[in-house]
């Protein structure tokens, strides 16, 4: 692993850029709407349509990313078959749909739960196609020094709005209900469409286009050659399947040990998203990443949550989920980039589906897991598992790194446009 200071970027830099200001908008606008309905989605189902099942809502939450583990390698092939651009307005409008069809159920008094189980599918499928084309699109839209920048902006337009959305998706449930919560999701989208619309295509670099045959274990050939980036799956697997289950943990720990209204409850995703936010400003100064840093916040991560297992009090609880956002995100934006930054610009949409399928694909495993755990033991534990899942990662992969070094160096490709030194595949 080279030892070279890491460089930096100004912090805003891909925003000088006109098609990514544009993107990044509708995204910000989209994704305060997305959790907006998270938080509206498991109020319904805690509170309206079961008495406070977690399993109810880990079924959902499974429900929501199983599509994602079994349809993303696929996705991922057409991303790098056909424009991602238009991939993502059709996304946008099947996100839509499912959106406003949920928000109309609300609305009209017919929900049952089986309503939400099938649009919560159906949001998967969609998400599925959409994720794959949106990982790989931000490249085309910067140039190579700027594609970590616009990952971190990316994380931070997501952040921001998981600060946003929750607060005003907690005072709109105590205002109006959870119908208009929906409705406000299903009508975000539309930001996306336009700004995809707006773009001056001249200004894209798409990547080469894939051949369709074979696309796909194309991809998954080439991710088994690279042990590298098998060792990131595998932490964000274990980070995405055990630990960030805080769509779940938080709504039990507010509803069942914190005894707290709607209000506060959406107040929990806010205060995360502090650290969130300020792991994705971070990382968009970032040109170069090394895995020290990521195996580092996912240690700091696990360390975090257990510190979340005992909290006595709602206050308690609520401060350190802000040094928890803060070592999650930093997890997540180092491991997206690194594995962007490092793989060939005609695989990179397979290569972030297969990312994206480790990542989420873990969820339809765990969520239900874990809410048949908060269900047995308490919602406690349904936090203790994600910090012993993780803390058991980073042993693991320190493990397999000084095994293979001979030493404690971390080794991680060092990318820049003239040099790649990788130490990773010199120590095999």
């Amino acid at each position: 692993m080279s030892a070279a200071t890491v460089e930096h970027v100004p912090t805003f830099s891909s925003l000088g850029i006109r098609n990514y200001r544009l993107f990044w908008t509708g995204g910000l606008i989209s994704n305060v709407g997305t959790w907006m309905a998270r938080v509206a989605q498991d109020w319904l189902v805690l509170t309206m349509l079961t008495d406070n099942s977690s399993t109810a809502l880990g079924i959902v939450t499974g429900l929501q990313f199983l599509p994602i583990a079994v349809l993303a390698p696929y996705a991922g092939a057409l991303a790098d078959r056909i424009s991602k651009r238009r991939m993502l307005i059709w996304t946008q409008v099947g996100l839509a749909l499912v959106g406003l069809t949920l928000a109309a159920l609300v609305l009209g008094g017919w929900t049952q739960l089986w309503h939400v189980y099938v649009l919560a599918a159906l949001q998967g499928v969609a998400a599925a196609f959409d994720g794959p084309a949106r990982q790989a699109f931000a490249p085309e839209m910067v140039s190579e020094k700027l594609i970590a920048n616009a990952v971190g902006l990316n994380t931070t337009s997501f952040h921001a709005a998981r600060l946003i959305g929750p607060a005003v998706a907690g005072l709109t449930i105590a205002w109006w209900g959870v119908g208009p919560a929906l409705l406000l999701n299903g009508l975000s989208f539309v930001a996306v469409m336009v700004a995809l619309v707006m773009m001056d295509p001249s200004d894209l670099t798409p990547a080469p286009r894939a051949r369709a045959k074979g696309s796909v274990m194309a991809g998954v050939r080439y991710v088994r050659s690279r042990p590298d980036i098998i060792l990131l799956m595998f932490l964000v697997f274990m980070l995405g399947t055990f630990g960030l289950n805080f769509q779940l943990t938080n709504a039990l720990m507010a509803t069942e040990v914190f005894h707290v209204g709607a209000e506060q409850y959406g107040l929990l995703g806010s205060i995360l998203a502090i650290g969130s936010l300020s792991a994705g400003l971070l990382a968009a100064r970032r040109t170069q990443l090394r895995l020290r840093l990521i195996i580092g916040a996912l240690a700091g991560f696990s360390l975090c949550v257990g510190v979340l297992t005992v909290a006595p009090t709602y206050w308690w609880y609520a401060a350190f989920l802000i040094p928890t956002g803060l070592t999650s995100l930093t997890v997540m934006t180092a491991a997206n980039a690194s594995v962007q930054l490092s793989t060939e610009p005609v695989m990179r949409g397979r290569v972030m589906a297969l990312y994206q399928a480790i990542f989420l694909g873990g969820t339809p495993l765990g969520a239900p897991v874990i809410g048949w755990v908060g269900d047995a033991f308490g919602p406690r534990w349904t936090l203790a598992i994600g910090a012993i899942a993780c803390a058991l990662a980073v042993v693991v992969a320190v493990a397999y790194l000084v095994r293979e070094s001979g030493w404690g160096v971390l080794p991680w490709r060092r990318v820049e446009e003239e040099v790649v030194v990788d130490d990773f595949q010199a120590a095999r």
